[in-house]
């Protein structure tokens, strides 16, 4: 198979011209500024360091764009992978996370490649927001011990491990870093909210606001609270060095499960946030080409210290929001950070963690979509729907993205089978009512013709809606008619069904008779050699002409020529 790969941006290059670099160049400024406050956050509620956010951002950030399917597409590490990156560090160490970071990436690639791109669009909308809810409370509770500055040495990653430690760190809260972590969280709410009416503050992004001025009155009045500086040493002011993590063949094994996790969760987020962005600007992605960038990003990132990214939707929504309309301004993001890390990198010593959770929780925050949760919303749908949902939201919170999106994928595919085999149904055609008893029934009243008419799709699921037909509860008749008008599809196990059927009716005499078959059901039996088993001659176009079929075999109607 040949591998189509052409980036989004060769399409918008011609006709390129200075009014829509402008355009560009302004989103790129925005995004830019904005991205830096949320990479270090995300990396720190990672346990990864200020760093490796950036630099996922800057190397991530600038391949999606200039490689991606989308137009307007920001990628970067985001607030989904906060507790998936966190319990691979803690269960695994950063080296190994990188490494599943570059296994996740040629997973991606792979899936771009082979163009099941538009396969991720089949995960249920309950599945995804079961685990997306899940995601943000995993992300909330994460924030926990740098909100209220408890002193925890190692926080497990593990849920009920995690909780425990934290109620055990109750004690040890901080009053000065909560005051600042309430301040910064109050002030950004209010500005986002100001946002919407004041000019001036919508041009300059409320994380990127509040981090400059929290980061200005702790370095005024030197408050003592843990910052970047005091717990990193600060974001080094020079380019990193490039080589691959260390690689152990031993725990390659181990970190397929992680590397299946990354993959997955970025290939949904990313395409999410894609969809999400051709509905803003009348467009249409790639979607595969995007997965082939994203997996050559999750390539790349570790080898500048970076880890897992994806599509970023509130930076894509934003880039949007200023002009941004082509992947130039992606790339234009991306080197905005470079240029800030080089320029400005001393300057971060001085901005408080708590600042920083509170940003992680404004996102947690508003990243879940909890009105799904509402009673009178839930009561708008049905069981099923209520089951996933719920049933994928607390896996996640509980568990892992991994086992909460594998459940509430079986659990769809069980609904999904329960309901369409709900939905097939046979039902008996009286052709006495039509022809008369004389022609359809013997003197003993049994009855020669039996017909009977499908609705639906005859598959595994719907396999014993034959059963009576096989046990012939309706009497003993000469010749039984299927007429499959309405049959949708056929699977192989439908097909074995009707297979019995046509051997348990030879064994008596008997003769069956399908009629109407569309083309998937027709091509199959078609295929499987079912049809010269049955003979041409028993497979009508309409239920008229198996009638006459029918008659011919049972002797009522011996002057129709059926050779």
């Amino acid at each position: 198979m040949k591998i189509q790969f052409r980036p989004k941006l060769l399409d918008t290059l011609p006709g390129y011209g200075r009014a829509g670099f402008a355009q560009d160049l302004s989103a790129g400024i925005t995004v830019g500024v904005l991205a830096l406050p949320l990479a270090m956050a995300f990396a720190i509620a990672s346990g990864m360091t200020p760093t490796a956010g950036i630099w996922t951002a800057i190397v991530a950030g600038l391949l999606i764009s200039l490689l991606g399917g989308s137009r307007v597409q920001i990628g970067g590490p985001t607030g989904a992978f906060i507790p998936i990156i966190y319990a691979i560090v803690v269960d695994h160490g950063v080296q190994n996370l990188l490494i599943a970071t570059m296994m996740s990436g040629i997973l991606l690639f792979a899936m771009g490649a082979l163009r099941l791109g538009s396969m991720i669009r089949f995960i249920p909308l309950s599945v995804v927001i079961g685990f997306t809810n899940g995601i943000a409370v995993v992300i909330f509770i994460s924030q926990i011990k740098d909100f209220l500055g408890l002193k925890i040495d190692n926080l497990p990653g593990e849920f009920f491990a995690k909780m425990i430690a934290l109620w055990a760190a109750l004690p040890t809260i901080d009053l000065p870093t909560v005051a600042v972590a309430v301040a910064s969280l109050t002030m950004l709410v209010v500005w986002n909210r100001q946002a919407r009416k004041v000019r001036w503050m919508a041009r300059l992004p409320g994380p990127l606001a509040v981090l400059i001025i929290m980061t200005a009155i702790n370095a005024l009045f030197a408050l003592p609270i843990d910052t970047i500086g005091s717990r990193f040493g600060g974001i080094p002011q020079e380019l990193p060095s490039v080589g691959l993590p260390e690689l152990s063949l031993g725990t390659l094994g181990k970190l397929v499960a992680p590397a299946l996790t990354i993959a997955l969760l970025g290939a949904i987020e990313s395409l999410l946030s894609a969809r999400v962005a051709d509905s803003q600007i009348d467009d249409r992605h790639d979607p595969n080409q995007e997965l082939m960038a994203q997996g050559i990003a999750n390539v790349a990132a570790p080898l500048f210290g970076g880890f897992a990214a994806t599509g970023a939707i509130a930076r894509t929504a934003t880039n949007i929001r200023t002009g941004g309309r082509t992947p130039v301004s992606g790339i234009l993001h991306a080197l905005v950070l470079l240029a800030i890390v080089l320029a400005l990198a001393p300057l971060a010593s001085a901005i408080p963690l708590a600042t920083l959770s509170a940003i992680v929780v404004i996102v947690s925050i508003n990243m879940g979509e909890w009105h799904a949760f509402a009673p009178k919303e839930l009561a708008r749908y049905t069981l099923q729907y209520r089951t996933i949902l719920l049933s994928t939201f607390f896996l996640t919170v509980v568990f892992d993205l991994t086992l909460a999106v594998e459940l509430g994928m079986v659990l769809a595919s069980l609904f999904f089978i329960y309901r369409m085999s709900d939905l097939t149904r046979i039902e008996r055609v009286p052709l006495e009512d039509y022809y008369g008893n004389e022609a359809m029934q013997r003197e003993d009243g049994t009855p020669r013709i039996l017909a009977y008419k499908m609705f639906g799709s005859l598959f595994f699921g719907a396999a014993n809606k034959l059963e009576n037909l096989l046990l012939m509860q309706h009497g003993h008749p000469d010749v039984v008619i299927l007429d499959l008008d309405k049959v949708i599809s056929l699977d192989t196990t439908g097909l074995d069904i009707l297979q019995t059927l046509h051997r348990n009716l030879q064994k008596r005499g008997a003769h069956l008779i399908l009629c109407g078959l569309n083309s998937q059901p027709g091509s199959l039996v078609f295929r499987s050699g079912f049809m010269e088993s049955l003979g041409d001659e028993n497979i009508a176009a309409n239920i008229t002409d198996a009638l006459l079929r029918a008659q011919w075999l049972s002797g009522t109607r011996p002057e129709v020529a059926y050779a």
